[in-house]
């Protein structure tokens, strides 16, 4: 994971689809290059908002994003979101090795003045069951639905399913996801 950046945008491009971001409010203007780069830029135009980039080790070819977002400081919390994986590596172990670098910095370093995150909260489209099994399996609890939450680009009214994960959870979920990234539970 690094910072993301317009250099990402032809990598990110050929990651995805339109079809990808079906379910979030934000998405590229246009499934074009300089769609792509208006995408990132509204990213990394967010007030409390750090866009990252997941990039594939072995190719160095980008393959998704997500971002700590709704940073306040004040409160030790975070969201998680806006994330995207290419379809050719959903279901496999991007995602968990994605949160466990995210998760595991902002809940095992000082990221905050007063300290670490106390609470990371993660949100996703009711509709979208796919994303809503990959939060939980990382071990994040669901805490309930945000009805009528978000206007959507063709005008549908989205409910978010939001989940949490507390420092409190974090060892539990640590060792769920690392216990699935060593194989011990696929």
């Amino acid at each position: 994971m690094e910072p993301l950046a317009l250099r990402h945008a032809p990598g990110l491009l050929g990651a995805g689809d339109e079809a990808t971001f079906e379910y979030m409010p934000g998405r590229p203007p246009t499934w074009d290059l300089p769609g792509m780069e208006r995408y990132i830029e509204s990213l990394l135009s967010l007030e409390h908002h750090l866009a990252l980039v997941l990039i594939d080790k072995e190719t160095d070819t980008p393959i998704g994003s997500s971002s700590y977002a709704d940073i306040r400081d004040e409160h030790r919390g975070l969201e998680i979101g806006y994330t995207w994986i290419s379809p050719a590596y959903r279901g496999g172990v991007a995602n968990a090795e994605m949160k466990r670098l995210m998760l595991g910095h902002v809940f095992e370093t000082d990221v905050f003045d007063s300290g670490p995150a106390i609470r990371v909260m993660l949100k996703t489209d009711e509709l979208n069951t796919r994303s809503q099994r990959a939060i939980e399996n990382i071990g994040a609890k669901r805490e309930g639905v945000l009805r009528n939450h978000l206007v959507m680009p063709d005008g549908r009214i989205r409910h978010s399913a939001v989940y949490s994960i507390t420092i409190e959870d974090w060892p539990e979920v640590r060792a769920g996801i690392d216990d699935r990234l060593s194989g011990h539970n696929p």
